[in-house]
């Protein structure tokens, strides 16, 4: 086997959240321990209220304009904590001015979660080398998931999955995931709640081309995962977000330290620029129907000539980065 690099798990990390959230939010933890991460519960209505009362503008947030009337970007994070999650008021205030919320994929639309998980479990799994396999098994023990939580997956989901909840321990939680938040509160407010993408694109698109490509996939992000660096790495994806940092955000090839083997190069770039296009094209279809778009995307989506924000402006937009107040 190929020697993997050990960069390439910290950007994957951020780039396949969305999958990883949507896959560890379907599985039940197992009996808690000391030893164990906390389990996320779910929030009252006292929580909720009392949340958005408190709640600030986290993230980053575009409005952009054609044919009379306008629409926004907003780049999200796939975990966070319970105290994060909740819209600010800049961020409140483009949902309700807006009356479609788009999301990579709507978790809280039943078609698409029978849809995914129905693709996970067809997916045919790359034998992993024993030692592999010991590795990964020891690391859904550490996470606490229940024996064979996620053994009807394919490596590949498996070990993004895993990624997904290593920061739990420390309150980031794909429970508290800033999408599917904004899709029930859209719903909550009679917003129309749409998909930009299938489930079966995602899941195609994590598919490795061959099984040493899957294999030395899985051993770099099990050496991020062992070594702590896929957590150090999502402890500044999250700041970044947080603060709203666009020049940080901007910065992240060079400081998430990504050095990838060639095969895994073309994942990433499967998963970001390729997808970019289509994410803008349904984007723009729906605002030049005479919608007005509230379209929430992970982060990474936003960053580079190939970012959103980009990609629209090319697309005959006016885009404005909109600054939180204090």
């Amino acid at each position: 086997m190929k020697n993997s690099r050990p960069g390439f798990s910290r950007c994957a990390v951020a780039a396949l959240l969305a999958l990883a959230a949507a896959t560890c939010s379907a599985q039940s933890a197992a009996e808690p321990s000391s030893n164990c991460p906390p389990v996320a519960q779910p929030l009252s209505a006292e929580q909720i209220q009392s949340g958005l009362r408190d709640a600030r503008d986290h993230g980053f947030l575009w409005r952009i304009r054609k044919n009379d009337h306008s629409s926004y970007l907003y780049g999200t994070v796939h975990v966070a904590r319970v105290a994060n999650m909740f819209p600010g008021p800049s961020v409140v205030q483009a949902v309700r001015d807006s009356d479609t919320v788009a999301l990579e994929l709507d978790m809280l639309d039943p078609d698409i979660q029978t849809r995914l998980r129905v693709g996970m479990t067809q997916a045919q799994p790359t034998a992993l080398p024993e030692v592999l396999a010991q590795r990964l098994a020891k690391r859904i023990e550490f996470e606490c998931l229940p024996a064979g939580a996620l053994a009807s997956f394919s490596p590949e989901v498996q070990v993004t999955a895993l990624s997904a909840l290593t920061g739990r321990r420390e309150g980031i939680d794909p429970a508290y995931g800033i999408d599917n938040f904004l899709a029930g509160f859209a719903r909550g407010g009679n917003k129309r709640v749409v998909s930009l993408e299938t489930p079966e694109l995602q899941l195609k698109l994590l598919k490795m081309p061959t099984p040493d490509a899957t294999i030395e996939f899985v051993d770099a992000a099990m050496t991020e995962l062992e070594s702590g660096r896929g957590l150090q790495t999502l402890h500044r994806i999250f700041k970044v977000w947080v603060n709203g940092d666009e020049a940080d955000l901007a910065r992240y090839a060079q400081w998430c330290d990504c050095t990838p083997p060639e095969s895994e190069r073309l994942l990433m770039k499967r998963m970001l620029d390729e997808r970019n296009p289509g994410l803008a094209d349904g984007i723009s279809a729906l605002h030049e129907a005479g919608g007005r778009v509230f379209a929430a995307v992970g982060s990474l989506h936003m960053i580079g000539p190939l970012g959103l924000p980009a990609l629209m402006a090319q697309r005959g937009y006016s885009v404005e980065r909109i600054a939180y107040g204090p």
